[in-house]
């Protein structure tokens, strides 16, 4: 009987998994896709929600889908006030995208795309978040196919649950208990690509410099000693400058700073680059002090780093809401 409940436990933990996943499925796959008229001319802008080799998905702001087929002469480029933008590969446009698209209606009702335009500054972060969640679900889809595989015992579990009358009370709390289980697992799988703001640390600089000072070094590597200890972690890197000088060259400053907060980490405790996101510099803006006084500007000469983690990988670690974060 004791083999019979175990048997029992495992089958019912991968069928009520097997039915979560297909519902999350289902529901990302939802939602109206226009049919275009054949030769009529069409300008679509939005966000890409699926992407295939020769076609992608676009939703836009009332929230109906295009396919967008990508055809051999199709123009992929990003916006450029100056000069006609950079040429991309049909490849480089990832879900997440924000991008214009314009053409003809083709015989499917789908866009058959003779241009394509999209911002750098888009493509870089749509890239850098389908980096993350790639993997995230190629694992949810593993298992979906591990579920389908086991299907076709559910005949088997239901025979076993009806034969075992005597054991009935015990066998529905396990089957209750595998249940709970799968709802956890899936509920971590799902927080995976959910990041929050474990620490915020902030190193400052003397005017016009971007070296690192002893107290600087002190502070990175108690968050490199953080960092190291966790999993699935990512470091949000930011330099800022004050309102001394030009701000141009306060801009390239910040950007010099942040550069230097980088290095020491990746060169002094072997942070990987992958860990660390795309780094800004905001120059003299965003500043935490009055940059009329001497004490305010010296806050401001500064390098922010965030310590952020994936709730999924680190479900037992203490979340701090760091100031001026969501």
């Amino acid at each position: 009987m004791l083999r019979g409940i175990k048997k029992l436990q495992v089958l019912v933990s991968l069928a009520a998994f097997s039915m979560i996943v297909g519902v999350s499925a289902i529901a990302a796959q939802d939602g109206q896709v226009r049919t275009l008229s054949l030769g009529q001319k069409y300008k679509i802008e939005g966000v890409v929600i699926a992407k295939t080799n020769d076609s992608f998905l676009v939703r836009d702001m009332t929230g109906i889908s295009t396919k967008v087929m990508i055809m051999p002469s199709t123009s992929i480029k990003t916006n450029s006030f100056w000069g006609s933008g950079d040429s991309y590969a049909a490849t480089s446009i990832v879900r997440g995208l924000n991008l214009k698209a314009e053409g003809r209606g083709d015989g499917t009702g789908a866009l058959a795309a003779t241009k394509i335009r999209f911002d750098k500054s888009d493509l870089e972060v749509a890239q850098s978040i389908d980096s993350r969640v790639g993997p995230a679900e190629d694992r949810i889809t593993q298992t979906e196919q591990n579920a389908e595989r086991l299907s076709g015992q559910i005949d088997e579990l239901m025979a076993i649950s009806n034969a075992a009358k005597g054991g009935a009370k015990a066998a529905q709390e396990t089957a209750d208990a595998a249940v709970e289980g799968v709802n956890a697992t899936n509920t971590r799988i799902s927080a995976l690509d959910d990041y929050v703001v474990q620490s915020a640390s902030t190193v400052n600089f003397r005017v016009n410099s971007s070296s690192l000072s002893a107290e600087a070094k002190a502070e990175l590597d108690n968050v490199a000693a953080a960092a190291l200890s966790l999993r699935g972690y990512v470091l949000e890197v930011t330099g800022y400058a004050s309102s001394d000088g030009n701000a141009a060259v306060n801009k390239r400053l910040s950007e010099k700073r942040a550069q230097a907060v980088i290095d020491y980490l990746v060169m002094t405790h072997n942070i990987p680059l992958r860990r660390i996101g795309q780094s800004y510099g905001y120059g003299e803006t965003q500043a935490v002090a009055d940059n009329s006084t001497r004490e305010g500007r010296a806050e401001n000469r500064r390098v922010e780093v965030k310590l952020l983690v994936s709730r999924g990988l680190n479900q037992n670690v203490e979340v701090r809401k760091a100031d001026g974060t969501d």
